[in-house]
């Protein structure tokens, strides 16, 4: 991303987040980075959260059951 494509972006924020991004960046970081960094975590927590219902709702069978039903234990 060039320095133009950075500049030419803004986003609005209250007084409170921007405080809150402030003291959650590190020293040299730039916003840019804080931000790749808090959607990467988000997208890890999201799909984290998504496995946990389908575990929660999922009906699963072993992993033997599993092969014994696509024919894969079948030995030759």
């Amino acid at each position: 991303m060039s320095a133009n494509e950075v500049a030419s972006k803004r986003i609005p924020v209250t007084t409170e987040i921007w405080e809150s991004l402030s003291k959650l960046k590190r020293p040299g970081q730039t916003y840019t980075s804080l931000l790749e960094e808090m959607i990467a975590l988000k997208e890890e927590y999201d799909f984290m959260m998504h496995l946990e219902e389908i575990e929660k709702k999922g009906d699963f069978i072993s992993l033997k059951d599993a092969a014994h039903e696509l024919h894969l234990d079948d030995t030759a």
